[in-house]
């Protein structure tokens, strides 16, 4: 059906900038909104930014301002422009997809914001 796999984590300082990638095969004319969730150390897994086929975007409280989601319909890509990095934003970040045969989910990247 869907296949999504992400890339873009790595290291980064406090205050440092960061993209992600979520790269999507299989049937990506029948995605619908698409996101990115991500679980820090010891904590469950909590969204961080949603966006529909339309381009309307949500976001996390804790994010806001500092985190721009995107999308590029035609290549079936998502993505996570994310600046002002803090270190409780390092976590394992997931993107998803919402299909009318359920939803589907990467296996995540690593983001780790330290000096």
């Amino acid at each position: 059906q869907v296949q999504l796999v992400e890339s873009g984590g790595g290291l980064v300082e406090p205050g440092g900038s960061l993209r992600l990638s979520c790269a999507a095969s299989g049937r990506i004319s029948s995605i619908n909104a698409m996101g990115w969730y991500r679980r820090a150390p010891g904590k469950e897994r909590e969204l961080v930014a949603t966006i529909s086929n339309e381009g309307y975007t949500n976001y996390a409280n804790s994010v806001k301002g500092r985190f721009t989601i995107s999308r590029d319909n035609a290549k079936g890509t998502e993505y996570l422009q994310m600046s002002s990095l803090r270190s409780e934003d390092t976590a394992v970040y997931y993107c998803n997809a919402y299909t009318p045969f359920g939803t589907v989910w990467g296996k995540g990247t690593l983001v780790t914001v330290s000096s």
